[in-house]
């Protein structure tokens, strides 16, 4: 969020505030039996004393006060807060003794996206999470009824887009085509297939026993099994609830991403923010054809666009990301010198790059494949790194960085080879920020 210069010339009489949902207050409510469940965890002993000390009916009583201030919390922090739409800012007001005023500037909103929980499922209402360019975490207003979410979504894009306040409203949802559906039947033989489900499993089963009979401890029992358990559960359960019901569609937003079984979400790839994609292909994937898809956008937490899928259909949602982008072939990649075993032994047959007018490419792994792209455009700064041993066998490694925080390198590449792919690149990267798309929704082509 940020505030730092006046961001609206609408007067306060003109601008019409409104309340999340009535139901808001309850998502509150539980912070001061929160801060009683604090105490008690942190001194046990004091407080059983003090609950043994305490009659039957001062129990209830206490019991009563704190579901009164719990409630009366709740409802205060709801009454105090407000949010307007102004010409050029998502404004939202806060706070019950300390006020705060936060400014979310429209033309800085790259995402808007619906999440709801299990529990507002049943309530009808939704989270709106907002993703702002140059901000780590996402701003959010909760809770919103379903129709009041999607209205206010939908405004504050066509408002992001350039549209005139006064028509935006009118503007509605941007109609969805979709790409690609994701059964959950697949979803769950991919899982299965997954190496990483297999480890995680396996050391869950077999390293809590071996450390018992080693150590016939319980609290090194406990405090590697519960871990590795829950690891292992998040890898499987965890994912597929997550991932479950995955539907990629097409809009002027961007990309359109929903997804999950308990927790329902509705996310967005705003078009032009994306600064990598990587094609990940698992051993035990490859003989069905299968890939995932995951991203790294700019000043967003989407990192994943396909769970799995079909190589050729993975490829034509990314050719609608990444518009004109072809993605190479594996046979297209360039691998490094033989000498290279000398510096990395087995695992350099696994290395390749490839450069073409779009993207840079390098791939890597040798049981599970990894190809990644980075359009020129979105190429921030070129790297040449060289070790001693590297520099004795006479090869070098060249590094693209992006505005996401990614690395991208081409491993092992020639000495030589790597000094003209340096000077390449940058110059690649400069005629390509000059020629690319504009980072806006429903906008044309630069010229």
């Amino acid at each position: 969020m940020s505030g730092d210069e006046p961001t609206t010339k609408q007067s306060s009489q003109d601008v019409q505030e409104r309340r999340l949902h009535p139901v808001t207050p309850l998502r509150r409510a539980w912070a001061p039996f929160a801060v009683i469940t604090g105490w008690a965890v942190h001194d046990v002993g004091e407080a059983q004393r003090r609950v043994s000390d305490l009659g039957p009916a001062y129990l209830l009583l206490g019991a009563f006060g704190l579901l009164v201030c719990g409630a009366l919390y709740g409802f205060l922090s709801w009454w105090f807060t407000h949010f307007a739409v102004t010409e050029t800012e998502l404004r939202v007001r806060t706070g019950l003794i300390f006020r705060r005023t936060a400014h979310i500037r429209l033309d800085r909103l790259q995402a808007v996206d619906i999440n709801q929980p299990l529990f507002a499922r049943f309530l009808g209402v939704v989270k709106l999470k907002m993703d702002v360019i140059g901000t780590d975490s996402k701003d959010e207003l909760a809770y919103l009824g379903e129709r009041d979410a999607r209205a206010l979504r939908a405004e504050l894009l066509a408002r992001a887009a350039g549209f005139a306040p006064e028509t935006a409203h009118e503007v509605g949802e941007a109609p969805v085509e979709g790409l690609l559906h994701v059964a959950p039947g697949r979803l769950a033989v991919a899982m299965v297939l997954s190496a990483s489900t297999w480890a995680l499993l396996l050391a869950a089963l077999v390293v809590p026993p071996l450390l018992w009979f080693a150590t016939h401890s319980w609290g090194l029992l406990l405090g590697t099994g519960i871990p590795l358990l829950g690891g292992a559960g998040a890898s499987t359960v965890g994912r597929f609830v997550k991932e479950y019901d995955w539907t990629v569609g097409e809009s002027p937003d961007g990309l359109r991403i929903d997804h999950g079984l308990l927790d329902k979400a509705h996310e967005t790839v705003p078009p032009g923010r994306v600064q990598t994609v990587r094609i990940v292909e698992p051993l035990l994937w490859r003989r069905r054809g299968w890939v995932r898809v995951e991203l790294a956008v700019a000043g967003s937490s989407n990192s994943v666009l396909v769970p799995v899928a079909p190589r050729e259909l993975a490829e034509s949602v990314i050719a609608r990301i990444l518009p004109g982008v072809r993605v190479p072939a594996a046979a297209e990649l360039v691998r490094p010198p033989k000498r290279s075993w000398w510096c990395v032994p087995v695992w350099w047959r696994g290395y390749g790059f490839a450069v073409t007018d779009q993207v840079f490419a390098a791939g890597s792994g040798v049981v599970s494949r990894t190809l990644s792209l980075v359009p020129h455009a979105k190429v921030q700064s070129v790297r040449l790194t060289q070790g001693p041993w590297e520099r004795l066998w006479g090869v070098a490694d060249v590094h693209v960085e992006t505005g996401a925080n990614t690395t991208v390198a081409a491993r092992l590449r020639d000495a030589g080879e790597a000094a003209e792919l340096l000077q390449a690149q940058a110059d690649r990267s400069r005629t390509g920020r000059r020629t690319a798309r504009p980072d806006r929704w429903m906008a044309a082509p630069a010229e």
